[in-house]
């Protein structure tokens, strides 16, 4: 059975990973977006690195965790944000202001919101992590 949201299971598999304490995790199918999610979770130090492994159909990653996730997962639907609206979405998904932080897809590419609004630009909300 195919998958309808290959983010949301991503990161539903990652959350109940770190949950049980487990120290890596494989994310299958692969995609450019839970790739670029996946290298926001590290660049912000939620996950310890992340290698796509192509295994002759769409690949998979194999995440090193770290144990740093208290909570993720997808927004959906994914609403939009201009570059000072991303306040409404951080109380809404996030639990204190400047704890964790929401992936944004922009024109720019995927990053996260502290990134978007220091560059002046929108986008829409897709995951949160904290």
């Amino acid at each position: 059975m195919a998958d309808n949201d290959p983010l949301a299971s991503a990161l539903s598999g990652l959350n109940n990973a770190e949950s049980v304490g487990h120290l890596d995790h494989t994310v299958s199918p692969a995609s450019n977006t839970i790739g670029s999610v996946l290298e926001v979770l590290y660049d912000f130090g939620y996950i310890g690195g992340f290698q796509f492994v192509d295994d002759g159909k769409a690949g998979r990653f194999e995440v090193e965790l770290k144990g740093a996730i208290n909570d993720c997962g997808p927004v959906k639907p994914r609403y939009s944000a201009g570059a000072d609206g991303f306040e409404k979405w951080e109380k809404r998904f996030l639990p204190a202001r400047d704890y964790g932080t929401l992936v944004v897809t922009t024109s720019h590419g995927v990053m996260s919101h502290y990134q978007a609004r220091e560059e002046g630009i929108g986008g829409q909300v897709i995951a949160y992590v904290y």
